[in-house]
């Protein structure tokens, strides 16, 4: 896939390949002197090695801003063919319902048939439409990205944080992620994705035969952002005809969730400028996924929905989380997204009870800091934590 993308663009696999050899040849070894003394790291808790794949995950992210991905993520339009996955056909439009399908009808969008992917427990391989044992939970993961790149499949970044939680979780046997379409400057604004989540997890229930209470609905970053516009629907509209098969999931996990697209919590002091040093995302890279991931509606639309901003400080917004399940949130204290994941946590117990509502904060984790291996000891323990909230 690499291959075939970069050869169909030699200048961007040119460009790629000397800020490889620039990266490794000379800013590695002047990164290694300048943060060899533990004081000089933008964390002191930072090993030299983790400051260093910082430093090169920053790097990567600046080039990726200019020339786009390094390679293309599979999409809605076709099943990876190394992967274990189905066609999931569309939730029924009758089910698209108030508010969303308003929108949904002025953004021109509506639900299709896309891929689902499946991921077992190691050492099992679970029939694809095998309805649950008794007592089996499901974990229904939703990618991150920025609603703009990444992929449901195994074989995607993002799915390191499912597998963690799969692995530390006995009544998990396997996990359902849905290929939601991507926004592009063009195409596939809010609320495609919301319905896209909706059909994974109509296809979990009615398909499947998973009950509402037995889904664990999971998301990281922008999925997070998807996991709680999920949630929020289904409480919602819990009691309108046809929604009744609909319950809101058992319980949600949200990692590093992305929780406040728009402006207003943008001051100085805010993480998002105190904590740029010590994450790999940008505002640049957000204001550009927000833009594009609101379309027809304007990015002013994220200050004051519900759906799409749940933390924002807009005075105008008006937002409960009374109806939601249990919840568990993982958040870096050296991300930029730290202060809104707080916002949205302090909202949650409000309305949910401090019982309810776990969460935890590493101090020097960076955004979606589960999804790379070599974020340890937080990653492991995290993952630790989730699987013993889920037994409890």
């Amino acid at each position: 896939m690499v291959l075939l993308s970069l050869r169909q663009q030699p200048f961007k696999g040119l460009y790629w390949a000397y800020q490889g050899l620039t990266t490794a040849f000379i800013y590695v070894p002047i990164w290694t002197i300048i943060y060899l003394p533990p004081f000089l790291r933008p964390r002191r808790g930072w090993s030299l090695w983790r400051t260093i794949r910082v430093r090169i995950l920053q790097k990567g992210v600046a080039i990726s801003a200019k020339t786009g991905p390094f390679m293309r993520s599979p999409d809605h339009l076709a099943l990876v063919k190394d992967a274990k996955g189905d066609w999931v056909e569309p939730i029924p439009e009758e089910l698209i319902l108030g508010g969303i399908k308003c929108m949904a009808v002025a953004a021109r969008v509506g639900p299709v048939r896309l891929p689902g992917y499946w991921l077992d427990r190691e050492g099992s391989d679970i029939p694809i439409h095998k309805s649950p044992m008794p007592g089996e939970k499901v974990l229904y993961h939703l990618h991150g990205g920025g609603y703009a790149v990444l992929s449901a499949n195994p074989n995607d970044p993002t799915a390191a944080i499912s597998r963690g939680i799969l692995n530390r979780s006995k009544d998990i046997q396997r996990v359902f992620s849905i290929e939601y379409r991507l926004s592009t400057p063009t195409t596939h604004p809010f609320p495609t994705a919301l319905i896209d989540a909706l059909t994974g997890y109509y296809h979990l229930v009615h398909t499947i035969g998973f009950a509402p209470e037995d889904i664990i609905v999971e998301g990281d970053s922008a999925g997070g952002n998807l996991a709680l516009s999920l949630v929020r629907y289904l409480v919602e509209y819990a009691t309108e005809p046809g929604m009744d098969a609909l319950a809101p999931p058992g319980r949600l996990v949200l990692m590093s969730p992305w929780v406040d697209l728009g402006t207003v919590g943008e001051t100085s002091d805010s993480s998002l400028f105190t904590c740029v040093d010590t994450d790999y995302i940008t505002l640049q890279g957000i204001h550009r996924n927000v833009d594009i991931f609101t379309g027809p509606f304007g990015a002013a639309a994220a200050d004051i929905n519900p759906y799409i901003s749940p933390a924002s400080l807009h005075p105008a917004l008006k937002v409960s989380f009374k109806g939601f399940p249990r919840t568990f949130i993982a958040a870096g204290g050296a991300e930029m997204l730290r202060d809104q994941i707080r916002v949205v946590k302090d909202r949650l117990v409000r309305d949910l009870g401090e019982e309810n509502v776990a969460y935890y904060e590493p101090p020097d984790a960076i955004h979606d800091y589960t999804a790379f291996s070599y974020h340890e000891p937080e990653r492991t323990d995290t993952f630790t934590r989730i699987g013993a909230w889920l037994s409890s």
